[in-house]
């Protein structure tokens, strides 16, 4: 009798949370937490973009003047210069990351040396991003390694002046950071399709470039997409790499939020932290859109060629 109580009692669980994940319970719960903690704090924030800073105080009046300053005061084009090298940074990442990712899961046959790469990605998420960004400084200035090695071989009769405190240079230093955030989505991505979908391809006569094109690449746009929005998230957020590698001549969204928030001005960040999250949204829609039409153009390709 002991014995058939104790036998009973897995049973009992496991229909329990059978029940629990049938009737939807686990969904509601994330919904609700997911709006408590992220949807509303974000209807707090736009709501917060409509008042007004006079004086070091807020003014709980509902206005325009917040939005109408923010696009007067020229941050509008820093928004706009951060948005255009998040895009790069991005773009950059993409196309060095989705050789590596596709090497990684399907070329490497070696899983010692698949499981150490691995691990040198996650490095960068366990080191301070500013002791990482810093070495760049010293190697990049017009005294540093690079100029050094060149005028030492002769290359060059000047040092070069635009490697630091330029663009190039928070472009530079931005791409080693968010490299894992792109891999990592898309390895697992293509990881998961499965080898006998490429060989069967492959038997039927599909080149390498077909299966790339026609499986490996619609079933990692997952991935892709994936790895996508983390570094255009990341890359819009940055604030190290331009403080240390701009050196103050590239001026970005973080840096006129910082001075909003010095300055007590909370509407003027509320507002530029409600574009920044508009963006997204336009940026993410517009990805999903091209995701599918690729999808369709994959799919009638393949109907076509039958």
């Amino acid at each position: 009798m002991a014995v058939g109580a104790m036998t009973s009692a897995p049973r009992l669980q496991a229909g329990f949370y059978t029940r629990l994940l049938s009737r939807g319970a686990v969904l509601w719960v994330f919904v609700i937490a997911w709006t408590a903690l992220v949807i509303v704090p974000l209807g707090i924030l736009v709501i917060y973009s409509f008042f007004e800073s006079r004086s070091f105080m807020t003014v709980y009046t509902p206005t325009w003047a917040t939005w109408q300053t923010l696009f007067s005061s020229g941050r509008w084009e820093v928004v706009l210069r951060t948005l255009r090298i998040a895009l790069t940074v991005t773009a950059i990442e993409l196309a060095i990351g989705y050789p590596f990712a596709l090497w990684l899961a399907k070329g490497c046959r070696s899983r010692g040396l698949r499981a150490v790469l691995i691990s040198l990605l996650t490095i960068p998420f366990f080191l301070d991003i500013s002791s990482r960004t810093i070495v760049w400084r010293a190697i990049l200035d017009q005294h540093g390694l690079v100029n050094s090695i060149l005028t030492g071989i002769g290359a060059i009769d000047h040092p070069i002046g635009w490697l630091l405190y330029t663009e190039f240079a928070v472009h530079f230093g931005m791409i080693a950071p968010y490299f894992p955030t792109m891999v990592l989505p898309i390895y697992l991505a293509v990881a998961f399709i499965d080898d006998d979908l490429v060989q069967a391809s492959s038997d039927l006569g599909a080149s390498p470039l077909q299966n790339l094109t026609n499986i490996i690449l619609p079933l990692s746009l997952p991935g892709i997409m994936a790895g996508t929005i983390l570094t255009l998230g990341s890359a819009l957020a940055a604030w190290v790499e331009p403080g240390m590698l701009g050196g103050g001549f590239v001026n970005l969204l973080s840096n006129s939020v910082e001075s909003a928030y010095t300055a007590l001005k909370y509407p003027i960040l509320a507002a530029l932290s409600t574009l920044v999250v508009l963006l997204l949204g336009l940026l993410f829609a517009l990805l999903v859109l091209l995701t599918r039409r690729f999808a369709d153009l994959a799919g009638t390709f393949n109907v076509m060629r039958r």
